[in-house]
This record gives C-alpha cells, sequence and structure tokens, in this order.
C-alpha cells in the first residue's frame, strides 16, 4: 500500500497542541469558572436514566483500547497503523503524566465544584487532561485517513461520546475533556506523520 505524508497533520499536530496549551492556561490556576461550572452542570445534572449508557461509552477511551483497535487493523493488513495505535499507548502516559499533570495540578470535580453528582467516579486527584479523551481522540485521528466518510463521522460521534460521558459521570469538567481531546489529536498527527498514511488513489479520466 502506498503511503504519503501530509501538511494537514502538522496543521492538525501545531493547532491541538496550542488548544492542549491554552486550556492548560486556562485550568492552571486550580479553580473552576463560571460558565466552565455551568456547562458542567449542564451535562452532569442530566437525568440518571444516562448513566449505564455512558459508562459503557467511557470505556471507549481506557488505556487497552488502542491495542484492541491495532488488533483489528493487523487483522485487515494495515501495519502502520497498528504499530501507530500500539505507540499511542506509552505516549498517551507520556504527555499526559509526565509533561501535563506535572504542569497543572486541578482536582476532580467532586472537589472544585459544589453540588457535582458523582457516578462511580473518584472524588479527588488531578483532572487535568482526561487521560480517556486522549486516547479517544488519538484513536480517531489515526483511524480516519483509513476510513469512509460514514465511518469517520461514526468514530467522531463515538469520541464525543466518550469525553461528554466522563462529564456526565463527574469524573472531569469540561475543560479537561477539551484538552485532553486536544493532546490526543496531537499526538495522533504526529504518528500520522512519522508512518504516513494511505496515498488515495486518483481517478481516471475518461479517454476522449
Amino acid at each position: 500500500m502506498r503511503v504519503r505524508r501530509r501538511w494537514g497533520d502538522a496543521a492538525t499536530a501545531a493547532c491541538a497542541a496550542a488548544l492542549t496549551a491554552l486550556c492548560a492556561w486556562a485550568v492552571a490556576p486550580g479553580a473552576v469558572g463560571a460558565f466552565e461550572r455551568r456547562v458542567f452542570h449542564l451535562v452532569n445534572g442530566g437525568s440518571d436514566v444516562w448513566e449505564w449508557p455512558l459508562w459503557y461509552f467511557q470505556l471507549l477511551g481506557v488505556l487497552g483500547m488502542p491495542l484492541l483497535v491495532a488488533a483489528g487493523a493487523l487483522l485487515r493488513g494495515h501495519r502502520r497503523l497498528a504499530v501507530a495505535l500500539v505507540l499511542l499507548v506509552p505516549l498517551k502516559l507520556l504527555v499526559e503524566r509526565a509533561v501535563l499533570k506535572e504542569l497543572v495540578h486541578r482536582e476532580r470535580p467532586g472537589t472544585t465544584i459544589p453540588g457535582a453528582v458523582l457516578r462511580d467516579v473518584p472524588s479527588a486527584g488531578d483532572s487535568f487532561p482526561s487521560g480517556h479523551a486522549v486516547i479517544a481522540f488519538g484513536i480517531v485521528v489515526l483511524l480516519l485517513p483509513y476510513l469512509s466518510r460514514r465511518w469517520q463521522v461514526t468514530v467522531v460521534v463515538l469520541a464525543v461520546l466518550n469525553s461528554s460521558a466522563r462529564v456526565y459521570l463527574g469524573g472531569h469538567a469540561p475543560l479537561d475533556v477539551v484538552g485532553g481531546a486536544a493532546a490526543g489529536a496531537a499526538v495522533a498527527a504526529v504518528l500520522n506523520l512519522a508512518f504516513g498514511v494511505p496515498a488515495r488513489r486518483r481517478s481516471r479520466q475518461p479517454v476522449p
């Protein structure tokens, strides 16, 4: 399979890294602003009927998910994609724990947001960034070049549901998941640059 390296991935990596830095700067004081609290309560205060469906959606961001998707990619013969997905795991841990959590210390909503509803999530501990969002959006950015338009929309929706679930369950404030999503996209875009993505087949022009 022919591969190519796209300037768009470089732009995605730069923009996503800038958004991550902006979110980190915004949450660095440790408090949750009034607007962010309103957004949090809007999502977190939803009906309890959504608890179990959204609890399952959050699993799309667990650490083992890239390895599971990598196994599927390997079965379909996408070895470059499989390697990139495997590398997403240690890179996520590096960016999240060795960089962002060392620079920014903001407690979870159970400590920082009065009236937060906690649904089987910790009440304390570092909240920025959301590791689930890093994984979910990292997988999405790696998968997009391999998918049809319909499946591209599907995986993006699943990643958004994953991040929304973390806010609904009370595990993170909104900027935690936005910053995590941006960090995951930045890491994945760099991996796309390193390994390349499938080259599009040019449609043949009819001979006059």
